[in-house]
């Protein structure tokens, strides 16, 4: 794939052609792992818009499955740091919008470089958690980010639920196995007419919705207790 990435990526003009690249890799990468996707959609998504994706963090497959799902072009904020890996990070550098946490100027930059590709169609995904939590944690407290983005653009956000990844595809060795990954996209929030003060209100709401449907699943909660027991 390199010498197609070389060349894909020395536009940003050129991202929604790599996207679709990216996302037949993602399709076949879960298919070849041997998973399924089971998804249950609450809305369509508007082909022509731009929305902020915010799905839970459970684990390092799930930026392949929110790709998969979605036709919309979308670019990621993620850490600075997984730019030193080589070779992976030469091109994860050019192709989302990176982020250093300890630094009060790049998470500044963030606003202006998202607003550049959302003036290009692009949508932005952020895992609000910020990080793949422990396998006994059912939801880390969201970060600020993705909530002050979403007003300051006037953007949609569209939340997600990844229920299977944690049991089946883990950090944790020879665990895990082929299966059905379930995947709940509810319908997006709007934030047009909202301030920037209103963020954290916005986060606090989302963040109980999101637990309190975990909750309400039980097998996921099942494994949580389960890893809980066993500490």
């Amino acid at each position: 794939m390199i010498p197609f990435l070389l060349i894909l990526t020395t536009r940003e003009s050129y991202y929604p052609f790599l996207y679709k690249i990216i996302r037949f890799f993602s399709k076949s990468l879960i298919f070849c792992m041997g998973f399924r996707l089971s998804t249950q959609i609450e809305e369509p998504l508007d082909r022509h818009k731009s929305y902020m994706f915010c799905p839970n963090h459970t684990s390092m497959l799930d930026p392949f499955i929110l790709i998969a799902m979605v036709p919309n072009p979308i670019v990621f904020v993620g850490k600075a740091e997984l730019s030193k890996i080589p070779v992976f990070g030469f091109f994860y550098k050019k192709v989302c919008i990176l982020v250093d946490r300890t630094s009060p100027k790049s998470r500044r930059d963030v606003y202006m470089k998202a607003k550049r590709r959302l003036q290009d169609g692009t949508s932005v995904a952020i895992f609000p958690e910020g990080l793949v939590p422990t396998e006994d944690v059912v939801l880390s407290p969201f970060k600020n980010g993705a909530f002050s983005l979403a007003i300051e653009h006037q953007i949609p956000i569209v939340p997600a639920l990844y229920y299977d990844c944690k049991r089946l595809f883990s950090w944790t060795i020879f665990k895990g196995s082929p299966g059905v990954l379930r995947v709940k996209q509810f319908a997006s929030i709007p934030t047009q007419g909202l301030e920037k003060k209103q963020a954290a209100a916005l986060k606090a709401s989302l963040y109980q919705k999101l637990y309190a449907a975990l909750e309400k699943d039980a097998a996921y909660m099942k494994d949580t207790n389960r890893l809980k027991n066993n500490e």
